[in-house]
């Protein structure tokens, strides 16, 4: 039983050197990589906070660097501690209070590092996606407001319908179709006022069409250049300028086509229509005439009531079509870009949070293998337990400390003859 138990302690002592060595190994060249991955942090850092900084002077650079280098060493000693602490503790409550230290640094690093990576790898296409997004908000809102004011415009047959009405019946009424007297009268007056008033409206609602069309045209040719700024090559920082520009001229040209659109001018001549009657004085040559002629006209207005209420109706369904939103451009940092437009930009994203927390990694194999070293040593202590080279290495060690010794017990035995 001792013999079985003494083979199995020096089989995982042996295990747990092999692993030692191994580690030993590994932690030459750790640090290195600690650090490189450390520096190519910092260089990104160093371009994310670029985009943040708009001046470009001396004290900008110097503000950059500074940051930069600070967050490559703040990176490299946080690693480090945790590399070398986090796996040497045994107990629990001490392994929780490091992982909750390395979580905190986490974050920690995330916030003042990887986002700004992100913006260095990702941001100019971020700014990009934003305009983009922008452009479509603008087609958007002017391809609202080009069909409101085209069903504004459209209102031109229902007036024009009305009007022929009006001109049908003074036509009848100058026959004596109507008030039963033949000639130009009182009722015919009436009537031809009215049609004045619908001809002016639909002269006015014609008149609107070609510029709602050159608005639409000019409209879609800004959409064209802005949307060509968003892709084209070059600085993004001056093509955001320049889009800025065409983004404040189109939300001009949307304003002045909703008031183009002749929707609430119709609503309002409708009004007008039913209110605004001059009643012309009764010109029948006898009573029954003239009481024909009154009889008439009031039929007439409750016909230009109702045509008033129809151009009323047709007017407020224009006017109830959703509204265009209101577009905006909103100019964004490379940083706050890809913050806002994060979930376009995942693989920037991972990448810029790896570099940075890819040594989590390495502290949790190093926590592992150096479980398997002290479950492979057990709880004794095992110093007493050497491998045959290392038992030869130290012989030869204790011999080289004896030369010395024996060299000086030599010397008075050699040095009495001469006396």
């Amino acid at each position: 039983m001792d013999d079985t138990h003494s083979a199995t302690m020096r089989s995982g002592d042996r295990y747990a050197r092999e692993l030692e060595r191994h580690l030993g190994w590994l932690d030459t060249f750790t640090s290195t990589a600690l650090g490189v991955l450390s520096a190519a942090s910092g260089i990104y850092t160093y371009l994310g906070v670029r985009t943040l900084l708009d001046n470009p002077g001396l004290w900008t650079t110097f503000a950059a660097l500074s940051y930069s280098i600070a967050v490559s060493v703040g990176i490299f000693v946080f690693w480090s501690y945790m590399m070398r602490l986090l796996p040497a503790v045994r107990s629990a409550a001490s392994r929780i209070g490091l992982l909750l230290a390395m979580a905190l640094g986490c974050v920690a690093i995330i916030a003042m590092s990887s986002w700004l990576n992100a913006a260095a790898l990702a941001g100019s296409a971020a700014v990009e996606q934003h305009m983009a997004n922008t452009t479509q908000g603008y087609q958007a809102a002017l391809e609202r407001a080009h069909a409101n004011a085209v069903a504004g415009q459209s209102l031109t047959r229902d007036v024009a319908r009305v009007r022929q009405s009006f001109a049908d019946l003074s036509e009848q009424e100058a026959g004596g179709n109507l008030s039963g007297f033949a000639g130009r009268g009182a009722v015919f007056r009436v009537l031809t006022q009215k049609g004045a008033e619908l001809q002016a409206l639909e002269d006015q609602l014609n008149g609107v069409a070609e510029p709602i069309d050159a608005a639409f045209a000019e409209g879609n040719a800004i959409l064209s250049r802005m949307r060509n700024l968003s892709v084209e090559p070059g600085p993004v920082e001056e093509r955001t300028v320049r889009f800025s520009e065409e983004a404040v001229n189109l939300s001009g040209l949307i304003a002045r086509m909703r008031q183009l659109n002749p929707a609430p001018l119709v609503a309002r001549a409708a009004q007008d229509l039913s209110d605004a009657v001059v009643l012309p004085e009764l010109d029948g040559t006898t009573e029954q005439m003239r009481a024909g002629q009154s009889s008439t006209i009031t039929s007439v207005l409750t016909l230009v009531e109702q045509r008033a209420r129809t151009l009323s109706e047709a007017a407020g369904e224009v006017i109830a079509l959703p509204q265009p939103d209101e577009a905006a451009y909103t100019p964004m940092s490379a940083a706050d870009a890809v913050i806002a437009y994060a979930g376009n930009f995942v693989p920037a994203w991972a990448g810029a949070i790896s570099i940075d927390l890819l040594p989590a990694v390495l502290v949790f194999i190093i926590m592992v293998t150096q479980a398997a070293i002290r479950s492979g040593r057990g709880e004794g202590v095992t110093d007493d337990h050497m491998t045959v080279g290392e038992l030869r290495a130290a012989l030869a060690a204790a011999e080289l400390l004896r030369r010395p010794t024996e060299a000086e017990a030599a010397r008075p035995a050699l040095a009495r003859p001469a006396e």
